[in-house]
């Protein structure tokens, strides 16, 4: 395998034997497990924007910021740094970029270990008729896959705005619901570059999460809250094939039978959330 680095993105020629690495946290060990078939790694760490910078409407991240400096920046909203900071162990995320989190594979067991589902191309999803008490609550007829990221939550919530090297997208349209004519779980292009983030200021947000252990494991249920004037958003991890924003609650979840639990689960942790954001305790 061969390891590029580029001297600008202008300089990229990415191909289908070629993918882009930056903290590696993601990419190495799914390399590694031969999930990811990469002839060549094209490192851009040092070519993404890193700094994290107040604006006069919220903060503007870097795509290759990490978890770690996420976590403890003062400009940094309350949701996104807690959700930083339960993201993965400290040495996950000193390296671990933010832009890499937001585009983290799922955690599916019958994906990891290389079962013919239907994310990948096949007829099937495991899950649906296997073991899935980790697995999808809402949009989970195609695909029962969580979404485990609680940064894309976090941020989803407090209505963030990604920029790549092509365009700007809310990162609320970042993501997709996998279905039969595409299987993709992002919007992005072959070879688009996510670059920054710009997260507008929010009056109060908190990020609420449930594991299977206490500390460094992925979301069971992950729930961010943010509030800015008369408006409230939330958004949930770990019960969805993507991030989900909470429009019209969860009488539209669809549990299977061994997911039931986190209806319930999502239930308590959103009450929470809201409870913390109206008595200030989130400010």
């Amino acid at each position: 395998m061969e390891l590029l680095h580029p001297s600008s993105l202008d300089a990229l020629e990415l191909d289908d034997g070629r993918v882009l690495l930056a903290g590696g946290t993601e990419l190495v060990p799914l390399v590694r497990d031969g999930l990811v078939r990469a002839e060549t790694l094209v490192d851009v760490l040092e070519l993404l924007p890193r700094g994290i910078d107040g604006t006069e409407g919220g903060t503007r991240i870097g795509a290759g910021a990490t978890l770690a400096e996420l976590e403890v920046d003062p400009q940094v909203p309350d949701a996104l740094r807690e959700a930083a900071r339960l993201a993965a162990s400290p040495q996950l995320r000193a390296m671990g970029t933010v832009a890499g989190n937001l585009l983290q594979q799922t955690r599916c067991w019958y994906w990891r270990l290389g079962f013919e589902c239907r994310l990948r191309g096949g007829d099937r999803c495991h899950a649906r008729e296997g073991e899935h008490r980790e697995h999808a609550i809402l949009a989970n007829g195609f695909c029962a896959s969580a979404h485990p990221s609680d940064v894309a939550a976090a941020l989803l919530a407090l209505g963030a705005t990604l920029r790549t090297d092509r365009r700007e997208l809310p990162v609320g349209t970042l993501y997709r619901v996998p279905t039969e004519d595409d299987r993709r779980t992002t919007a992005l292009e072959p070879g688009e570059v996510v670059l920054e983030l710009d997260v507008p200021a929010a009056d109060a947000s908190v990020y609420l999460k449930a594991g299977s252990r206490r500390r460094y494991s992925f979301p069971l249920v992950g729930v961010a809250a943010a509030r800015r004037g008369g408006t409230t958003r939330v958004a949930l991890a770990g019960v969805a094939p993507i991030p989900w924003l909470l429009e019209a609650g969860l009488e539209a979840a669809t549990p299977l039978p061994g997911t039931a639990y986190k209806v319930e689960l999502a239930r308590a942790l959103v009450r929470r959330a809201l409870e913390a954001l109206a008595s200030g305790s989130a400010d």
